[in-house]
């Protein structure tokens, strides 16, 4: 079996699928690594790193696509534009593909995975079980944009991050509010409070509260039950009308002391939910900073524009949508392990081993064999959405 490493073709995108020691790792095991020549430099990895880890450099993406029977990827086709629909026609028919690939927002992409009896795995629907941590990609990702998230947030912000005692008097810790206490959040509350700020977190699910407070912040409650709040996988679900409500009371309430606002609400296939409007970001002082991870889903801010820093009451609204690509060479060696482990636990001995009833194969499986095998993509296809 040959596997093929593209250079991503995302605008920006700087992360390679396959760092070498990766490569050499799936060479051991009976596999051929493609690797297209200068894939990897973005991110750190030159050409040679890979022939030294028994990978063949390829000059051209079309030559790559052709000869590969699974092709890995950081981000997979997607709706944007005909680059991207030659670049899946240029794919060998009934080969594969690993990769993020969200195909709830990129039917058509999948139609096209179809017509050429592609068989794709998102990378984003790993199951959330104990089996597949050492696969789970959105949580390392999601570790990368927690950190970065906190940097951003203190260079943006005119005040120290520490406490500071200098002799010309006392200064406070700059005091940070992170919304939602996942993987990213979690990250941001470890370094903002390792920079020295004064932490308190919210999330509508009662069981991260051990977690908040073991990072050393305070955790805002909101006093849901489990049930209400999150679903099998332990995601954040989405909350009623009413309970909305009250979410947005108590985080405005926390609003007029933060210097701070971190937020990384997602509902996993919908829209991120909007935590701060127009009116409650006028709640924070003068010269605060929000930094809304959310950016990429519609944004937990009713002010954020995705990519673009703007400044609204005085505050400033970072939207960054490129996170993980910032920190290249790190999030690549991360998702080069996630994507290896996958790949390892598909193929044995060169070959195929696709168990439909291994929770692991199935979860990520979009499409195979010319069908559509994600649930919720082929009925959105037969609705006709767009």
């Amino acid at each position: 079996m040959t596997v093929g490493v593209p250079t991503e073709t995302a605008p920006g995108e700087k992360r390679v699928a396959l760092v070498p020691e990766s490569a050499r790792l799936i060479s051991g095991r009976g596999l051929r690594v493609l690797v297209q020549s200068g894939a990897g430099a973005p991110a750190g990895y030159p050409d040679d790193a890979y022939k030294d880890a028994d990978a063949e450099i390829i000059p051209d993406l079309n030559g790559l696509l052709s000869r590969s029977d699974v092709v890995l990827k950081v981000v997979g086709p997607h709706d944007g534009g005909s680059g991207d629909q030659s670049e899946v026609i240029a794919f060998r028919e009934g080969g594969a593909l690993i990769s993020f690939l969200f195909p709830l927002s990129n039917l058509e992409t999948v139609r096209r995975l179809v017509d050429r009896r592609i068989t794709a795995f998102a990378m984003e629907l790993m199951p959330r079980i104990a089996r597949a941590q050492s696969m789970d990609a959105l949580s390392s990702m999601s570790t990368v944009a927690g950190y970065r998230a906190a940097l951003l947030a203190a260079a943006a912000l005119p005040k120290f991050f520490p406490m500071l005692m200098t002799a010309a008097g006392t200064l406070p810790p700059a005091r940070v509010f992170v919304i939602g206490a996942g993987v990213a959040g979690l990250q941001a509350i470890a370094t903002c409070k390792r920079l020295g700020a004064v932490v308190h977190a919210f999330d509508v699910r009662p069981a991260v509260k051990q977690q908040v407070e073991s990072l050393g912040a305070k955790f805002v409650d909101m006093g849901l039950s489990a049930e209400e709040a999150e679903d099998a996988s332990g995601y954040a679900k989405e909350v009623s009308a009413d309970t909305h409500v009250r979410e947005l009371d108590v985080i405005a309430k926390h609003l007029p002391k933060a210097d701070v606002v971190i937020t990384t609400a997602l509902v996993p296939g919908k829209r991120a939910p909007v935590l701060l409007t127009a009116d409650t970001v006028k709640l924070l002082p003068e010269g605060s900073v929000i930094v809304d991870l959310a950016a990429m889903n519609g944004g937990n801010c009713e002010l954020t524009e995705p990519g673009k820093t703007v400044r609204h009451s005085g505050v400033t609204i970072i939207g960054p949508v490129d996170i993980p690509s910032s920190m290249a060479p790190h999030a690549s060696r991360m998702y080069s392990k996630n994507i290896t482990e996958f790949l390892l636990h598909i193929v044995k001995e060169g070959e195929w081993a696709l168990d439909m009833e291994d929770e692991i194969v199935r979860g990520p499986l979009v499409t195979h064999e010319g069908r559509i095998m994600n649930e919720p993509t082929r009925l959105a296809l037969e609705r006709g959405d767009s």
